[in-house]
């Protein structure tokens, strides 16, 4: 037997390379970038390089009224346009000590939880894709017609709806809007299984995520990761179930806070797949709820000027994607005089930094697509 040493020259058998992951790259969800410090096919060292895309959301929150704010709001996670919009007319309701018609509170939870499965489809379809498995976001983009349909309907907007004011909602519902609401619903929820069929039945995915990036309870905990992210990593917690906001107070036998304890990749997208399982029989619980209620007004009448009194609130909701807060300050003017944003991703892709180092190459991509992040939330 004869061994044969090949000297590729310059010492560069022993040498790290840095490698740069986007940030214009089909593997990054949008504009992030990833500097990588490889030793061969693995990585050493992962640092996550933000803000290509930030637009400086909280200073320009300032420099408009709280009814132009919501525009603002919609925008940081475009997956999750309604559920930006709530924190921001919550924590001014709350300033303003306003009490919201209950047919607005109840037709607010509706149309959150119809934004939560319209995330989660969005990255159900795609996350597969990222590992070669392009079906499944044909499904995921069908499921989303559906609702993407009646969300229009009502709002006139596909991705910012627009829909929340400060006390309460635009408008009342269109005619027989409620029926197409709840076949929309019945529908999507009939073809559910193709997720757990196709993708979860799949040997390969199966193969190419469990036991990959685990996320260990500490580290959930150190960085402020949150979400069907923090679950599936066993931590229990959920701001629907334990500070109750809108109507979850009343839907907590339907409410399940859906966790895992393995914290893999696998894990992250049950969670996600389970969690848009229970979002649907929410929005059929609301549904039912909102037939049984009176006609009344869904909003506040408000003055030409509106004015927070002078204080401080801070206001979190559970957003799709995770925890997201806003933290108002107010000096009695018609604009904030601060308004601090912690948006869902921004904590959950800090994360990365403890989980890529000691993978390989060909796990990153697997490991990143599993934090369903979106790149405006972390750099709003």
């Amino acid at each position: 037997m004869t061994e044969t040493t090949v000297g590729i020259g310059g010492a560069a058998e022993s040498t790290d390379m840095v490698l740069n992951i986007g940030p214009q790259h089909p593997s990054t969800h949008g504009v992030l970038r990833l500097r990588l410090v490889l030793d061969g096919e693995r990585i050493q060292h992962a640092e996550p390089v933000i803000g290509y895309m930030h637009r400086g959301a909280e200073k320009l929150f300032e420099a408009r009224d709280y009814r132009q704010i919501i525009m603002l709001a919609n925008r940081h996670d475009w997956l999750s346009a309604f559920s930006n919009e709530l924190g921001v007319v919550l924590a001014v309701e709350r300033m303003l000590g306003m009490e919201v018609p209950e047919r607005a509170v109840w037709l607010r939870t509706l149309l959150a939880e119809l934004n939560r499965v319209l995330n989660h489809l969005m990255f159900l379809g795609s996350y597969p894709l990222e590992l070669g498995g392009i079906t499944p976001v044909f499904h995921a983009f069908r499921e989303r017609e559906e609702l993407q349909t009646v969300m229009e309907e009502i709002s006139g907007g596909r991705m910012h709806y627009m829909f929340n004011r400060v006390g309460g909602l635009k408008e009342d519902l269109p005619a027989g809007w409620l029926g197409r609401a709840r076949h929309a619903v019945a529908e999507v929820r009939s073809r559910m299984d193709v997720f757990d069929n196709l993708v979860l039945g799949n040997e390969i995915f199966r193969g190419r995520t469990r036991g990959v990036g685990v996320l260990a309870p500490e580290t959930v905990h150190g960085y402020g990761v949150s979400g069907p992210i923090a679950r599936a990593s066993g931590v229990d917690f959920d701001l629907r179930r334990d500070e109750p906001y809108l109507a979850y107070g009343e839907l907590q036998s339907t409410l399940k806070v859906v966790t895992r304890e393995e914290g893999d990749c696998l894990a992250r997208f049950e969670c996600l797949l389970e969690q848009s399982h229970n979002a649907l029989d929410l929005a059929d619980a609301c549904l039912d709820r909102i037939a049984e209620l009176p006609p009344g007004p869904v909003n506040q009448r408000l003055p030409k000027v509106l004015k927070a009194p002078e204080g401080a609130t801070y206001a979190w909701t559970e957003n799709p994607l995770g925890i997201n807060g806003y933290y108002l300050v107010s000096k009695g003017e018609k604009t904030p005089y601060r308004l601090k944003l912690r948006s869902a991703s921004f904590n959950n892709i800090q994360a990365l930094v403890e989980l890529l180092p000691g993978t390989l190459v060909a796990d990153m991509v697997a490991i990143l697509g599993s934090l369903f992040f979106v790149v405006g939330d972390i750099d709003k």
